[in-house]
């Protein structure tokens, strides 16, 4: 892959990256249940991690034209459920914020997909193919919280 291009690429995820990470910081404050409020903290928290990452990958790239080490990141175990989750006061909104996110996962997921396959040192192709691999952990777990809200009303999700 161009240089050239490479570098592009990277600029278009990392401001998907940053998107995300705003958004659902942004839906972390129009959530009021503290489990799901905490879901999308942790979300956006993971967005400015892969955001940092690939910043430095674009460093790398332009002071060595070398690819970065990326060693991935797990996301959190969910909180400690109680016996009678609490219900979601806002379950229509909160359904609509669920489903964007999904959205935004999916996008970066098949992103990053496709440049890990255009990409031809292994540690790039590594480096986009676990990037790929995290936003799908992330749709998996929103497709539990909204799975969970949708039937039951109240928050839960696991990790994959």
């Amino acid at each position: 892959m161009p240089k050239t291009n490479l570098n592009d690429a990277i600029r278009v995820v990392k401001e998907n990256e940053k998107i995300a990470m705003d958004s659902y910081a942004k839906a972390a404050t129009q959530i009021t249940n503290p489990f799901g409020r905490k879901l999308f903290e942790q979300l956006s928290e993971f967005e400015k991690f892969h955001y940092d990452k690939l910043t430095a990958l674009e460093k790398s790239l332009q002071e060595s034209s070398l690819y970065i080490q990326y060693e991935g990141k797990e996301f959190p175990l969910p909180p400690a459920f109680e016996i009678l989750a609490a219900q979601e006061p806002q379950k229509k909104s909160v359904m609509h914020i669920i489903t964007d996110a999904l959205k935004l996962e999916k996008q970066a997921q098949d992103a990053y997909a496709s440049l890990a396959i255009k990409v031809p040192d292994q540690a790039g192709h590594d480096m986009f193919i676990k990037l790929s691999d995290e936003e799908h952990t992330h749709f998996l777990i929103l497709s539990d919280a909204y799975w969970s809200l949708n039937n039951t009303g109240a928050w839960n999700w696991s990790r994959p």
